[in-house]
């Protein structure tokens, strides 16, 4: 990782310097945050941090306003969207049943044709799954904190309405970054305020979801499935009652893997350091006080 992230300031004309002449920090190592404090303190002349990471959440207690922050928000969102529409289709033909079954079982399955979709979170994730769900028809519903429109999406409303939309759509998608405010967001509540026959698919953060909640609703059917590539604890312990359950089907945090986002994280930091030696404002900042 750290030959390609050299290779890309380079290519953008920057210079690797040691770290007490460096102007930029490019943080390459996502595994290391608990290694930023030292490392920062010898950084006298850093004025710019890039993190590796889409979502910031283990870094939070790192992000002092006295640097200017950067992410990799929206970098990964091609790998991620197409993880989405591999989970929805899916989930609406019941694949996590039938991968299960030991005999010749009933034919069950929908159209994802022309459904109706709600989808928490309005980044980067979202407008790419939107141009890869747009040949469906799908009647689309954003949910974010402002209700600003999302080009290709039927509507956006505010989280506020997010209890009005619940009952009313056949997959819920949550794309969302991890914050105190959508921590916990899928409760028991909301979960009985979806339809018995509707999909919750989660390529956010496991702690959007209260995982005994959500068994429960699996058990009870109050839900029609679940998908996830992120789960609350994660990884899933061994012998977890999620593993147990035919409707949901669990992936290992794939909706991007490191083979996958080493090279787009790479353009980010050769666009951001042409931009830093230019001068000119950069991709993906931090808004230190909102935790992403």
């Amino acid at each position: 990782m750290h030959e390609v992230m050299v290779a890309a300031v380079q290519e953008a004309g920057g210079t690797v310097a040691p770290i007490d002449q460096a102007s930029g920090l490019i943080f390459a190592d996502p595994m290391a945050a608990a290694d930023f404090p030292a490392l920062i303190a010898q950084a006298v002349n850093v004025e710019w941090v890039q993190l590796p990471y889409a979502g910031v959440e283990t870094f939070v207690q790192h992000l002092d306003p006295n640097y200017l922050w950067t992410c990799g928000k929206g970098v990964y969102a091609p790998p991620v969207a197409e993880w989405i529409m591999t989970a929805l289709l899916s989930a609406f033909r019941d694949i996590p049943t039938f991968a299960r079954a030991t005999a010749w079982p009933t034919q069950t399955g929908r159209n994802l044709l022309g459904a109706k979709l709600a989808i928490l979170g309005g980044g980067g994730i979202t407008e790419s799954f939107l141009s890869l769900i747009a040949p469906w028809g799908c009647d689309v519903t954003i949910v974010r904190r402002r209700a600003e429109p999302v080009p290709g999406a039927t509507r956006t409303v505010t989280t506020g309405d997010l209890d009005d939309v619940l009952p009313e759509v056949d997959a819920v998608i949550i794309a969302l970054a991890l914050t105190p405010e959508t921590t916990g967001l899928i409760d028991a509540e909301r979960l009985r305020a979806m339809r018995n026959d509707a999909w919750l698919l989660n390529v956010g953060r496991g702690g959007h979801v209260v995982t005994d909640d959500l068994v429960v609703a699996l058990r009870s059917g109050e839900i029609a499935g679940a998908v996830l590539d992120v789960t609350d604890p994660e990884p899933l312990p061994d012998g977890h009652p999620l593993w147990a359950l035919d409707n949901c089907l669990i992936t290992p945090h794939v909706g991007n893997t490191p083979e996958m986002g080493l090279p787009l994280i790479a353009d980010r930091v050769r666009d951001n350091v042409a931009r830093w030696i230019a001068h000119e404002p950069l991709i993906g900042p931090i808004d230190v006080e909102l935790g992403y």
